[in-house]
């Protein structure tokens, strides 16, 4: 298939590109910048170049496409204050990869998140998808997973649709997210600290299973599909804490959930979610079997530790 990929030079699409091209897919990819259009060309695939603003080029784009894969989101803005901002530009784009794949039966998968989406139990890939669902909302951080239940919808306007979602970390070497602002955190902190307890789970999968879940949703899942890219039903933040605190020789302590923002910073409003998730339905539909780490182990082989 020729398929359209936004976000395609970041830290998932740049393992989705080669994922995509190894199958023989041809990739077109989205690039916002000169240094993404090189990552992109030297990868092997075509270059677009825009951005998720640029509508009508997201619109062309996806017209002359097979299937398009969604990855990109303006994590920039959301994680600085304007997360509704970021949700708005992700359901434009949506809409308009709709109206052009419309009728079409040609597949569209949206990357969304998994963090927040049920309390105080596992959630699997049935939840967030009635219209009486938290997730149904346009509002804060739920906008976005409003975004997936009208991805979702469009499998009754003849478009393949699916949701993917993601674990709060998706990990691997050359990660700068959620697990390396913990690291950097403990550094910074001379201490590596967890919220309570440190009991409360999240969900993981590395990178290049996510990117294979990606390729195999995009080839096989039927319409209206969710998917949940999860390797690690729940690891206790509090065992990610020890392995940091063991790799950096600092002592691992408990942090007063009141004391959560200050010392944690951005990552002060998550890090005390409790948010197993389940992969058990996307492993049955599509043979999925992850290949990679778990992230404790992935975290124990010390490449998250290497920078100073």
């Amino acid at each position: 298939m020729r398929v359209f990929v936004t976000g395609a030079s970041g830290w998932i699409g740049s393992a989705v590109v080669p994922e995509l091209i190894g199958a023989g897919h041809e990739v077109v990819g989205l690039a916002r910048s000169d240094a993404s259009a090189a990552a992109l060309t030297r990868a092997g695939a075509q270059v677009c170049r825009g951005t998720i603003d640029d509508l009508d080029t997201l619109r062309s784009a996806a017209a002359a496409s097979d299937g398009v894969i969604h990855l990109a989101f303006k994590h920039d803005i959301a994680f600085t204050g304007d997360f509704q901002g970021a949700a708005e530009a992700d359901r434009r784009a949506v809409e308009t990869f709709g109206e052009a794949l419309a009728g079409s039966d040609r597949p569209f998968v949206l990357a969304s998140g998994l963090l927040g989406l049920t309390s105080g139990r596992v959630a699997t890939e049935r939840d967030g998808r009635g219209p009486g669902s938290d997730a149904a909302h346009d509002d804060g951080p739920r906008a976005r997973q409003a975004t997936a239940l009208r991805t979702l919808a469009l499998a009754s306007h003849g478009v393949r649709s699916s949701v993917l979602r993601l674990p709060p970390t998706v990990y691997g070497e050359g990660d700068h997210g959620f697990m390396a602002g913990l690291v950097g955190i403990a550094r910074d902190r001379g201490v590596s600290g967890y919220v309570g307890d440190g009991s409360n789970r999240w969900p993981g999968v590395h990178r290049l299973d996510a990117a294979h879940l990606f390729r195999l949703g995009l080839e096989k899942a039927p319409a209206g599909s969710v998917l949940h890219a999860v390797t690690d039903e729940g690891v206790p933040i509090r065992a990610v804490a020890e392995v940091i605190g063991r790799h950096l020789d600092l002592p691992v302590v408990s942090i007063p959930r009141e004391e959560a923002s200050e010392h944690f910073s951005w990552l002060g409003g998550m890090i005390g979610i409790d948010a197993p998730a389940s992969s058990a339905l996307t492993r049955e539909l599509l043979g999925w079997q992850p290949a990679q780490p778990g992230l404790i182990d992935d975290l124990g082989k010390g490449h998250y530790f290497r920078a100073g």
